[in-house]
Parts: structure tokens; sequence; C-alpha cells
């Protein structure tokens, strides 16, 4: 049961009724901070026992384009799988596939699709150039988060860099523009920690795959995880936020350096 002074913190909008689930638009900022790190763009009960069963959470979406009917699907579909005997991780990968095809019927994407130009393309990727005065040669992007779900990767969530996914150019780091501004600088952070790590020679996670996996901790896995390592430093600068500047100034310096070197 939630309490009366957490619902007043978390909910932010009820979307409807829908496959026997109230549907809610929550506030993920104050969820990531009070109750648990790994929610990211949306969850349900199975992943995140603090959500009531029969109730689906989305992070308030502050994109252009509204996907909450995206992650409903999924998350549908990912539920269906489950109950039909088959295992989250196959489950996910038909629901993924399944998202990939509803996102490519918008007509919008169709066009952009139709382009042949990857720089066209990133133009309408990218939204705003952010911290060009305190950089040389890495290049940090706000991006269209909706687009590059609907184009390279429907798991892409809250921001990414070169070092993980193959489609962001090199030396660059985005971050979804449907995160909540005040969040942002935190997430940054992480990007950039993780990025220089993983120019270091650390594996995103200890396993060393390059995927984000659905993994705890890094000391449950053994060995180094880049992942893991921002995250701790992303969430420390949340509880003292008053760093973050000097930190995110830190990071691209190091960044810098690793590109000056090659890496």
């Amino acid at each position: 049961m939630i309490r009366n002074f957490v619902k007043r913190k978390v909910y932010k909008k009820k979307i409807g009724d829908f496959h026997g689930y109230s549907v809610w638009y929550v506030n993920g900022y104050w969820v990531r901070n009070n109750l648990d790190r790994d929610f990211t763009n949306f969850g349900g009960n199975r992943l995140f026992a603090f959500i009531p069963k029969d109730e689906f959470w989305i992070d308030y979406e502050n994109g252009d384009i509204k996907e909450a009917k995206y992650f409903f699907d999924s998350f549908l579909t990912i539920e269906k799988g489950i109950e039909s005997g088959k295992t989250h991780e196959e489950s996910v990968k038909i629901a993924d596939r399944h998202e990939k095809m509803e996102r490519h019927k918008a007509k919008f994407l169709k066009v952009i699709k139709k382009i042949k130009v990857k720089e066209k393309v990133l133009k309408r990727v990218h939204k705003k150039f952010i911290f060009a005065n305190y950089t040389e040669n890495l290049k940090i992007y706000i991006v269209r988060g909706d687009l590059v779900r609907s184009l390279f990767n429907v798991d892409f969530t809250q921001g990414g860099h070169d070092k993980v996914y193959n489609f962001i150019p090199k030396n660059e780091v985005w971050i979804d523009d449907d995160l909540y501004k005040k969040e942002m600088p935190y997430v940054l952070v992480h990007e950039l920690h993780e990025r220089y790590l993983m120019s270091k020679g650390w594996p995103y996670d200890s396993a060393g795959g390059g995927q984000k996996v659905f993994a705890k901790k890094e000391d449950e896995r053994g060995g180094k995880s880049a992942h893991f390592a921002a995250e701790d430093l992303e969430f420390w600068c949340r509880e003292h936020p008053k760093s973050v500047r000097k930190i995110i100034a830190r990071e691209i310096t190091r960044n810098e350096k690793m590109i000056g070197k090659g890496k």
C-alpha cells in the first residue's frame, strides 16, 4: 500500500484505465531519488514491488512526442509473454520487436526514414548542442529521445554515448529530451563518467557485454563495471547537487584527454 504522502509526491496525471491497469504519469525524478534508482521510462509491479499490481507507471514525458502508448503496449506484451511461460528476457525481445513495428507506422517516421544521408537524419535527432564553450572534440547534445527510440533502439533511456551505442557518432554524448530538466545534469555526469571509464578499457558491465542488463550491484557480478561506477557517481551527485558543476567539468576534461589520446 502506498502511503498518502508518497501518493502526493508520485502521481502527476492519470492517463486512463486499460486492460485491467490504471495507467499513470508519475514523477520519475522523485521515484528515482526516493524509491528506486533503477526506475526509468516506465514500470510495473513485476520489477518494482512498490507499484500496485493493477497500475502501470510512466515517467512524465517532457519530450515533444508522447510515447505512452508504446510503453504500455510493450509492458502488456512482456506480461503476456511471461504468463505464457516465456522468460523475462525472451518476453522483452518479443516486446521490442512489436514496439519497433508499431513505431514505424507513424507517418512522420516514414518521412524521416526516406532520408538516406545519415548526417541529415542526425540533424533531426540533435535538438540542442550544449557545453559548446567547454568542449573541443567532445560533443554533447540534448536529443529527441522519441526519434532515437523509433529509429535506432527502443531501449534507449535517459542518455547514452558512442562507447555503448554504435548509432551515436564518434565522440558524442546524448541526453534524452524526455528527461525532467533538473535531472539532466545528473544523467550527464553518469554518461560522461561511464564514457571515460570505457575509454580506459572498462567494460560496460562486469560481464563485458556492453549492453544494459538486469543486474543490481557491481560487487554481485564481479570485476569492473563502467555502468555501475557511473551510476554510483550519479546518485552521489543527486545527494550532493552543489558538486555537480565541478564534476561535469572534471568529466569533460577527462574525456577530452582520452579523445586526444585517440581513445
